[in-house]
């Protein structure tokens, strides 16, 4: 079978699909009531989201277990582990994280077009694509610049080869909406990494590298869970085994992977550049813990924006695979009002009770002080971090990585980067002036991606969906 030419497109389109909206996603349009279509939309997005909230933060919590039970192992323990997965493993996670929400793309249309046996190729065509890339990413691991830091990256380097199939699974479920099964193995990853931490770690004191192999497998089981659930049963319409057919098209998916997880990367690493940026500002170990406060609140409240960004992205892909283009843009509206929603309530909280905030962290009456002071900063913050992840996700459904990444860069490191520097040095300005110019690079983002997605035409992008999964069908058949 041939490619489709561009004029034979609209005939063959409407051939390969039974109905023109899968049952799933009919409801939305058959109702004509406002607030019904908002409810049950909202309940779609919420059925992806919450767990989505849920199982990140309990696999984040793995490493802060690490850290907790280490403590006890001694400062310079403790230090190292700290170093390593802030450092290396938030860059190596970003970026294959980034890498991983290329699936979103792809595994939503084709789930949303009904063409459920792609979702396992895709999965597939991913584990090769990101597990090169990590074998790439590992000379980061043995070149830490502090002894025990590198003794403890390098026997990280199993947790990190984990990640591709991590970041692929869970994408994989979350595309066709099986999102509880994500929240159940991160839940009891989570307890059995506790327990086993608190084993061998607290009472066996295995020391450092104990203590990683401790965190390589929980991670590892989190894997094992997701992996035999998929193949045991679980997905009978979209697992069909293994497949030749990963190894067309690898390159195509491996650009639009690279440019998902320059994306993400770019976001991911931004703020936390500013702790890096306080140890250079004058009162420096205040300026260090107000701000280290502030941004573990911000990292913590994140995890409910980038809840919304995955079901963002599945939801939207969902429709336009179907050629539900006003689905695809009632789900993103949809969407930025609930994250708005969500910010509105933190920002209240923050600007209501800054002090009772800091006092969870720190007794210290100069660190509650420069929190207090930071509050609108780190409010404002988090308002606009419940909006952009949101838009990203729009990107996202509709395959818009690469453009969001140059998006990013203008923005971020354009814009608010050296505003920040601006603000923060020459205009003395300290901490504030530099948060605030990196306020600004985010500003700039999201009005750039609002921009685009008003911009959109949802009846082009759901013709390009459809018009990829039948590509895909005819390379099959070749």
């Amino acid at each position: 079978m041939r490619i489709a030419s561009g004029k034979e497109n609209p005939l063959l389109l409407s051939s390969i699909y039974e109905n023109e909206t899968p049952p799933h996603l009919q409801e939305i349009s058959n109702d004509d009531s406002l607030v019904s279509k908002t409810w049950k939309e909202s309940k779609k997005l919420w059925q992806i989201a919450g767990p989505s909230i849920f199982s990140r933060p309990a696999m984040f919590s793995m490493t802060v277990v690490t850290q907790a039970f280490a403590g006890h192992l001694g400062d310079l323990n403790l230090a190292a582990i700290s170093i390593a997965t802030t450092v290396i493993i938030s860059i190596s996670f970003g970026f294959l994280l980034g890498m991983a929400s290329a699936l979103e793309t792809l595994c939503g249309q084709a789930y949303g077009a009904k063409q459920y046996h792609m979702l396992g190729i895709y999965m597939q065509r991913s584990w090769i694509v990101l597990f090169i890339c990590s074998f790439l990413l590992i000379p980061m691991f043995p070149t830490s610049v502090a002894e025990q830091t590198g003794i403890f990256a390098v026997w990280l380097i199993p947790f990190h080869l984990c990640l591709p199939f991590q970041f692929t699974l869970q994408r994989f479920l979350q595309s066709q909406l099986k999102t509880a099964v994500i929240a159940w193995v991160s839940g009891c990853a989570l307890l059995v990494h506790v327990i086993v931490s608190w084993v061998f770690v607290y009472k066996l004191r295995v020391g450092l590298v104990g203590t990683a192999i401790t965190l390589d497998f929980s991670w590892w089981l989190s894997v094992l869970g997701l992996f035999l659930y998929t193949v045991c049963g679980g997905c009978p319409l979209t697992w069909t085994g293994f497949s030749a057919q990963t190894f067309v098209g690898l390159w195509e998916f491996f650009k639009l992977s690279v440019a998902s997880g320059v994306m993400l990367l770019l976001e991911n690493i931004y703020y936390r550049a500013l702790i890096i940026v306080s140890g250079y500002m004058h009162n420096t170990e205040v300026a260090v813990d107000a701000l280290s406060i502030c941004v573990t609140v911000f990292g913590w409240e994140s995890m409910i924006p980038l809840g919304f960004l995955a079901a963002t992205g599945v939801r939207v892909a969902n429709e336009l695979g179907a050629g539900n283009a006003n689905g695809a843009k009632f789900a993103a509206i949809v969407s930025v009002l609930n994250s708005l929603l969500v910010g509105l309530c933190f920002l209240s909280i923050i600007i209501a009770t800054p002090e009772k905030l800091a006092m969870i962290f720190t007794s210290s009456s100069a660190v509650i002080t420069m929190v207090n002071e930071l509050a609108i900063l780190l409010a404002l913050t988090i308002l606009l971090n419940c909006i952009q992840p949101v838009l990203t996700g729009v990107a996202v459904g509709c395959g818009w990585q690469a453009l969001v990444a140059f998006v990013n860069i203008g923005s971020y490191y354009i814009v608010g980067v050296p505003l920040g520097v601006f603000l923060g040095w020459l205009l003395h300005f300290d901490i504030r002036g530099i948060w605030t110019g990196m306020i600004s690079g985010t500003v700039v983002q999201t009005v750039i991606l609002c921009v685009i997605t008003i911009k959109c035409e949802w009846q082009k992008e759901a013709q390009k969906a459809r018009l990829h999964i039948l590509d895909e069908n005819a390379a099959q058949q070749l």
